[in-house]
C-alpha cells in the first residue's frame, strides 16, 4: 500500500523524531519495516528480539518523519544486557516530537503498565492498537479502546495491524500534525541512519532467533569482524558469539548444517537490502559472561 499523500500547493511541510515503544513482542519493528518499505529492523515471534535502537526515516509530500525503534522495555530480567536494553528505551524517548505506543488488541496487562509509567514526559503520545487482524470479534474492540482511553491524554487512538498494513497512512496523517515545522533532514531515498554494517550483524542475529531453540538466541549475539565494500560487492566476516562451550556445537550443526543454514539466510537478506552481492564468512566464538560485561557490551554499541 501507498503511504503517500497527495501534495498540496502551499502545504507546509514537518520535520521530527517519533519513538516507537511498547512491551517486548507488541510489534514495533514490524511497524517501522511496514512504514519505511524495507526490512531494517529484525523480527520473529519472540519477545526481545531487538536489542538497540533503530531509526526509520518515512518521506512524504508533507512531511519527514523519523522513527526510533526501541527494544521491548521489562523489568523481569536484570543482566548488564537488559539494563542496557532498558536505557535504550528511556534514551529513545528523549528529544522527540512524539511517541506512538503500541499495545497488542484485547491484550493489556503490566507489562504495558510498566511502559505507561515511561511515557510521562511532555511528547504527546499517540496510541496505535496493534495485531487487530487477529481479533474475530471485532466488537470487542470498542470497549477495550474505551478502557484505554482513560489511561491519559492520547492525541488520537488508532487500531492498526502492522503485518497486513491497515491504517498506517491514518496512523501517519496522525503523527504529522504533531512535528514542528521544518525542511528535511534527509535525502528522500533515505530509509535509516543505521550503518550497513549494523544491519549485516542484526540480520544475522535474527536467523538465530528464527531457527536455533527457545533459550539460545538470548545467550547469543554477533559481531562483525570485516566490514568491506569491493565495487558492487560486500565482503563480511561476522562472528556468532555464544556464552557457553556447550552453545558451539548447537549453532554449527552436524556436519556444519545449522550454520551453513544460518549464514545463507543471512547473506540472501542482506542483498536484498544493500542491493548487492555479498560475501558473507561466519564463525562461532565463545565469550563466557559477554551479556554481563558492560565492556563487551560497549563494544557492540550498546550505550553504557
Amino acid at each position: 500500500m501507498s503511504l503517500q499523500p497527495a501534495p498540496e500547493t502551499g502545504a507546509v511541510h514537518r520535520a521530527g523524531r517519533v519513538a516507537l515503544v511498547g512491551r517486548p513482542n507488541v510489534g514495533k519493528s514490524t511497524l517501522l519495516n511496514r512504514l519505511v518499505g524495507s526490512r531494517i529492523s529484525i523480527t520473529s515471534g519472540r519477545p526481545q528480539t531487538t536489542r538497540q535502537r533503530v531509526t526509520g526515516i518515512v518521506t512524504r509530500a508533507d512531511a519527514q518523519i523519523v522513527f526510533v525503534d526501541t527494544p521491548g522495555f521489562q523489568r523481569e530480567h536484570q543482566s548488564a544486557l537488559n539494563r542496557a536494553m532498558n536505557r535504550g528505551v528511556a534514551a529513545g524517548l528523549q528529544d522527540v516530537d512524539a511517541v506512538v505506543w503500541l499495545v497488542e488488541a484485547l491484550k493489556y496487562d503490566r507489562r504495558d503498565e510498566v511502559v505507561a509509567d515511561l511515557l510521562a514526559g511532555n511528547a504527546p503520545v499517540i496510541l496505535a492498537i496493534n495485531k487487530t487482524d487477529a481479533v474475530r470479534d471485532r466488537k470487542l474492540l470498542l470497549p477495550f479502546i474505551a478502557r484505554l482511553s482513560g489511561l491519559r491524554k492520547f492525541e488520537a487512538i488508532i487500531p492498526v495491524s502492522a503485518e497486513k498494513g491497515w491504517q498506517l497512512t491514518e496512523l501517519l496523517d496522525a503523527i504529522v500534525p504533531l512535528l514542528p515545522e521544518g525542511p528535511p533532514s534527509y535525502d528522500e531515498d533515505d530509509i535509516t541512519t543505521v550503518s550497513e554494517r549494523f544491519l549485516a550483524a542484526e540480520l544475522l542475529r535474527e536467523k538465530l532467533f528464527r531457527l536455533l531453540g527457545d533459550e539460545l538466541p538470548y545467550a547469543s549475539t554477533v559481531e562483525i569482524d570485516l566490514y568491506k565494500q569491493e565495487g558492487d560487492m560486500r565482503r563480511i566476516h561476522a562472528s556468532i558469539v555464544v556464552d557457553k562451550e556447550g552453545q558451539k556445537p548447537i549453532v554449527i550443526g552436524k556436519g556444519g548444517k545449522q550454520l551453513k543454514a544460518i549464514a545463507t539466510q543471512a547473506r540472501r537478506d542482506m542483498e536484498r537490502l544493500f542491493g548487492g552481492k555479498v560475501f558473507l564468512e561466519v564463525w562461532v566464538k565463545v565469550k563466557r559472561g559477554w551479556a554481563e560485561s558492560e565492556s563487551a557490551l560497549k563494544r557492540m554499541g550498546f550505550d553504557i
